[in-house]
């Protein structure tokens, strides 16, 4: 199956996208001003603390950006070598899982390990006003929030991760031959003195010990870098910053199976150029330079497939649909049959809708980067078959996102629970803004019921004036509305006024004004 990478430059814009066969498997996006300091994941920071909250056990970091860093208790507390060694033997020793865990590259630890190095141990007993602390980026500006920041600090390479406070010798999840771990391990342990830790990434896979090697000395020099710079640095200023987002998402995103990597702008070819020379050379003769005419999203089918999803609702091809719905920390997803009306039994109609469902939710859960809480109301289903077939294709369709996920099983009201990891924005929250004119509710006031508000404003209005002559200003369809229905008429022989109407293109459907002049 045909892997592309897409690369699109557009002034301040980039866009990347990883396709297999026509479907996105990643979408990344960034934009920024010429002059603007973007909080990245993975940068790092000497920040100044600026408030130590205990009720929410938390403090706020400043980290020279516009908007104060949020670090919290877990990420605050760095645990001693004893104490990191007593959680991992705990967390083996007392299993403990609800629903089941789809990993990311970096669930290496049994997915139980309690974060809660010490959970004896406050915020304001290690850490105060003033205080100056290393911290680096783990979750980009979301929202209204700043960003979230940890003192866990972890460099990732190309092949492995480095950890320089936390002893770990790990191997990514999603590499499945348990002979491909224990040699991975064997070599990391090889590299890896006591005290600090490194997790093998999924591409690290079948890698020798000469590569892996590299890349361990090479994060152990930035690393070093930043200790060198944080003997002269002052609070708040940036330590370390990671590669370019086009860097970056080659790091991330690009498997080794990619077939093409294709870019429609020569500055990014040259980044795409100088990863490749360092990091993977067999990629070399696989860049490519787009000069068709339509543009380069428009050519691959992504522009259309990110306009599917920033709408609330995506159609399924057997005529089903799907709804989707983001909160600020929830994402609700409905599962209709629209218009399937299958061909046999009502039972069949509504399995193959929800498992059709399955891989686009799936699909744009990665797509949209959506994260937090998702709760899935698939059609209820009457068989314990049916439902457990649902679930494990859901299951199955996940593995192919990058995000890690816990996924409850269908309950007795059809719904399914599950996290969804995020570390960034979600793509509607990036590329739209809210409504101006419903002010982000996603609905007005109907003219009838603004008609009907007006009504009894003019009520009072009336009861209370001496003036014989009154002016109603309002958008011209509640203008039409009250002159169509009459009741300004008789309003005006009840209380012995003029009362006028005068419509203005200018005001909002729900806004209006009564004018009555004092003689």
């Amino acid at each position: 199956m045909a892997k592309e990478l897409v690369v699109n430059q557009t002034h301040h814009e980039s866009r990347i996208a990883l396709i297999e066969n026509g479907e996105i498997l990643d979408f990344l996006i960034e934009r920024h001003s010429e002059n603007e300091s973007h909080p990245v994941v993975g940068n790092i920071y000497l920040g100044k603390v600026l408030r130590v909250l205990p009720g929410m056990q938390s403090a706020f970091i400043d980290i020279g950006q516009e908007r104060a860093a949020f670090l919290y208790v877990d990420d605050a507390y760095l645990p001693t070598l004893d104490e990191q060694r007593e959680l991992i033997q705990r967390a083996e020793s007392n299993p403990k899982r609800l629903g089941e865990v789809i990993p990311d590259e970096y669930s290496t630890l049994t997915e139980t390990v309690d974060m809660k190095f010490r959970p004896d141990v406050k915020i304001q007993d290690f850490l105060k006003e003033g205080d100056e602390i290393v911290v680096q980026i783990a979750k980009e500006p979301i929202s209204t929030k700043g960003p979230r920041v940890t003192r866990h600090i972890t460099l990732a390479g190309r092949h492995i991760v480095y950890m320089p406070f936390i002893e770990h010798t790990g191997v990514s999840r999603r590499i499945e031959s348990e002979e491909e771990r224990r040699r991975l391990k064997d070599v990391i342990d090889s590299v890896r003195p006591e005290g600090v830790g490194v997790i093998a990434r999924t591409v690290a896979e079948g890698q020798s010990y000469k590569v892996l090697k590299n890349d361990y000395n090479n994060l152990v020099k930035i690393w070093k870098d930043v200790q060198k710079r944080l003997e002269k640095a002052k609070a708040p200023m940036e330590l370390h910053q990671d590669l370019s987002f086009i860097e970056r998402a080659l790091r991330d995103i690009m498997d080794e199976d990619v077939d093409t990597l294709i870019a429609d702008n020569k500055a990014a070819i040259k980044q795409i150029e100088k990863f490749v020379a360092r990091f993977t050379p067999q990629h070399k003769a696989k860049i490519k330079l787009y000069d068709g005419e339509l543009p380069i999203f428009e050519h691959y089918g992504i522009d259309i497939e990110i306009e599917r999803a920033l709408s609330n609702q995506v159609f399924l091809r057997s005529g089903g649909s799907i709804n989707i719905d983001q909160t600020e920390a929830l994402v609700s997803i409905d599962v209709n049959t629209g218009k399937f009306v299958g061909k046999k039994t009502l039972e069949e109609t509504i399995l193959k809708t929800n498992l059709e469902a399955v891989k686009e939710i799936a699909y744009q859960l990665r797509l949209r980067n959506c994260g937090g809480i998702i709760i899935i109301d698939f059609i209820d289903m009457e068989k314990e078959e049916h439902r457990s077939q649902v679930y494990s294709a859901l299951l199955e369709a996940l593995k192919k996102d990058r995000s890690k996920t816990n996924v409850l099983p269908i309950s007795g009201l059809g719904l399914v629970e599950m996290t969804r990891k995020r570390t960034r924005d979600t793509l509607v929250r990036v590329m739209c803004e809210p409504c101006p004119y419903c002010e982000g509710v996603g609905r007005v006031k109907s003219v009838e019921t603004v008609s009907y508000e007006v009504i009894r404003e003019l009520q009072k209005v009336l009861k209370r004036t001496a003036a014989g002559k009154l002016t109603i200003f309002a958008h011209p369809e509640v203008c039409a509305k009250l002159s169509d229905s009459g009741i300004v008429d008789t309003m005006e022989e009840a209380f012995n006024k003029t009362i006028l109407v005068r419509a203005d293109n200018n005001y909002h459907s729900e806004q209006y004004e009564i004018y009555a002049p004092e003689n």
